[in-house]
């Protein structure tokens, strides 16, 4: 399991909360992905940065939200990620910026060239965050200074966000006001909550946030995926009683959310902060496909199930990896009936990248393929397309940004 280590405990203690500058920080020097090659990385470029997660635009720009030294910065590509132009310094929150493991902006993009970019930080030293959201209506050449996605004074982290073909946006995110509420009334309460909100206007206001499970791990992402109804369907790990901490489902619907739906019983009884969060795809059938992470009394290690019935029973869990093997960081994406399924691996030296593909929805699986590999820091492995086309979307400290083709969509 991967903690909180105790030094950065200090680090929040000497952290600002943070300033906005979006507008007055803007860059069109074109920027490499070419990695630091030397000395401490002291910059706010794509070369310092700790995480950077990708989306294509509707035409067809690559767009990077990353975080590097305190800073939320976003870039755009024309040549799938080699080179950056029009770089803009969103916000600078020095060390009180959300970079836990687990952490990363949140960026999507609409037809008429708005953007949409949310993130978080820390507002004190014991851990309570707030996301912040900001907006461009002019494809990326200016940003709006950021505001708190809520009012509510208590910890909001680890935002989530889908942007469905009408344009209106879905945010959730983990909530703790429940939390802070009854360790107000002298009761103590686990965890934290999965709250979320729809925005009918580009992410200029927020629809009243509502809970979708009142108890929830308070420190893993949620994964998102729209289904074939485009509504949003969640996957997180959820605390089910006995301080069980195992990966549940829900699809959100405008009525409000559905139903929890365990996607297996792993048996996980912590009341530690894995950091360590899922992620779910949704095939052209309507098939959930959900990968995890877990160290469960049942199971331990990654693992890989899909459901045919939105989530109200999943296949049996399948193990990703060679067992025994130090894997982590499970990523998936679908298109039609083809499923994409990337991963890390540590083999004491050097991390690698793996994928493996299935053709039938996930019924069989081609063998794993590496794809990429580093020596040093390196970023979760992501899945992103451009039309028909697949990328892994990895960042690393000694290699720089790569965005590589993995697949077409037959």
């Amino acid at each position: 399991m991967i903690f909180f280590k105790a030094y950065l405990f200090s680090l929040f203690l000497l952290g600002a909360y943070g300033s906005s500058y979006a507008q007055m920080q803007h860059s069109s020097n074109m920027m490499s992905a070419a990695p630091a090659k030397s000395g401490a990385c002291v910059g706010t470029g794509l070369d310092c940065a700790n995480a950077a997660t990708p989306y294509f635009a509707p035409d067809g720009r690559l767009l990077l939200a990353w975080t590097a030294n305190g800073v939320v910065s976003v870039g755009q590509s024309s040549d799938f990620g080699k080179t950056f132009t029009s770089t803009v310094n969103i916000a600078e929150h020095g060390k009180s910026l959300d970079t836990g493991s687990d952490a990363r902006p949140q960026i999507v993009a609409d037809k008429q060239g708005n953007i949409f970019l949310a993130y978080a930080f820390f507002k004190d030293a014991n851990w309570n965050a707030q996301i912040n959201t900001t907006r461009s209506t002019d494809s990326g050449s200016t940003f709006s200074p950021p505001v708190s996605l809520v009012q509510d004074s208590s910890s909001q982290r680890f935002p989530s966000v889908l942007i469905r073909p009408d344009n209106s946006i879905f945010i959730s995110w983990i909530d703790k006001r429940l939390v802070a509420a009854a360790k107000q009334g002298g009761a103590k309460r686990l965890g934290g909550s999965i709250a979320y909100s729809f925005s009918n206007d580009g992410g200029k206001t927020f629809q009243a946030e509502r809970f979708a499970n009142e108890s929830s791990c308070e420190c893993c992402r949620i994964g998102g995926a729209l289904d074939i109804n485009n509504q949003p369907v969640i996957v997180y790990r959820a605390i089910f009683p006995g301080g069980i901490r195992d990966q549940a489902t829900q699809v959100i619907t405008t009525k409000g959310a559905e139903p929890v739906r365990r996607v297996a019983d792993d048996d996980w009884k912590t009341d530690a902060c894995p950091h360590h969060g899922p992620s779910i795809a949704v095939s052209g059938s309507g098939k959930f496909h959900v990968a995890w992470y877990t160290q469960g009394s049942k199971r331990s290690g990654v693992f890989y199930a899909n459901s045919s019935n939105q989530g109200a029973s999943y296949s049996v869990p399948t193990r990703v990896g060679s067992e025994g093997a130090n894997v982590s960081r499970p990523y998936l994406l679908a298109m039609g009936q083809q499923v994409w399924l990337a991963w890390k691996e540590f083999n004491g030296t050097d991390a690698l990248v793996y994928i493996k593909q299935s053709v039938d929805d996930g019924k069989t699986w081609g063998a794993a393929q590496m794809i990429s590999k580093t020596n040093g820091y390196s970023d979760h492995p992501l899945l992103v397309n451009k039309g028909d086309a697949v990328f892994l979307s990895w960042l690393t400290r000694a290699d720089g940004y790569q965005l590589i083709k993995v697949g077409q969509q037959q």
